[in-house]
């Protein structure tokens, strides 16, 4: 019987939804913009359902970008997922962000060998949240907060290419000026690719807790004060 999911990617200003059937994505909606998750992600998750001819009824779970990334973006993702999850009576799945974005990229470059892939979601100023993973999207560094400079990866990067990707990688492109760094701007923060770590995780009955389960935000929220006088 096919498993079906819907899935949700809301940890930078892309607002993503996706369904998928067995690990293959079969719909896709996204929309890029400050603030926007809150307003756009429920009329999303219903057009993509109407889109796919996929009921409610019929989700077999709901998968949820779990972070690093916006502090805001993941809650609002992560509190609406597991809405769904209550009131279907479905089980959550948590997928790694930055697993997600090197999953999305091995699968589209599986000709990539020799490289190895460094997705960087921005994190303010020169700091990214990151991590080091293969060429076939296997973790080889554990997810960290990092502040970029000429220094960041040069013995990685003196031993072989590296692609660097996503929202924080723009920001970074000045600095990592190496040979063996590359680029690459295409938007992989993107629900189409939690399809196959989804699935995975589906099989494997990797389900978390619905009550207690938290988004994986790395740091601190911290509350800056206003600049602006209000008076």
């Amino acid at each position: 019987m096919s498993v079906n999911l819907l899935q949700i990617e809301t940890a930078t200003k892309v607002c993503s939804v996706a369904i998928s059937t067995d690990g293959e994505t079969r719909y896709v909606l996204e929309e890029e913009g400050q603030n926007l998750h809150a307003s756009r992600l429920t009329p999303l998750i219903d057009e993509a359902m109407k889109a796919a001819g996929v009921t409610f009824s019929e989700l077999d779970a709901v998968a949820v970008s779990k972070g690093p990334g916006s502090y805001t973006g993941l809650r609002i993702g992560v509190s609406t997922a597991k809405g769904l999850c209550y009131a279907l009576d479905k089980p959550l799945i948590a997928v790694e962000t930055l697993e997600m974005m090197a999953a999305g990229y091995a699968e589209q470059d599986a000709g990539a060998q020799g490289f190895l892939i460094c997705p960087m979601i921005d994190a303010r100023r020169m700091e990214v949240y990151t991590g080091l993973f293969d060429a076939s999207g296997r973790r080889l560094s554990e997810t960290s907060a990092e502040v970029i400079d000429e220094e960041s990866f040069a013995a990685v990067l003196a031993e072989q290419p590296v692609i660097f990707l996503g929202d924080g990688a723009e920001k970074c492109r000045a600095v990592l000026t190496q040979p063996n760094a590359r680029f690459d701007t295409r938007n992989f923060n993107s629900a189409r690719h939690m399809s196959k770590p989804a699935f995975a995780a589906w099989q494997s009955k990797s389900f978390e807790d619905v009550a207690y389960f938290e988004p994986f935000y790395l740091k601190d929220f911290v509350v800056t004060p206003s600049k602006k006088k209000l008076f």
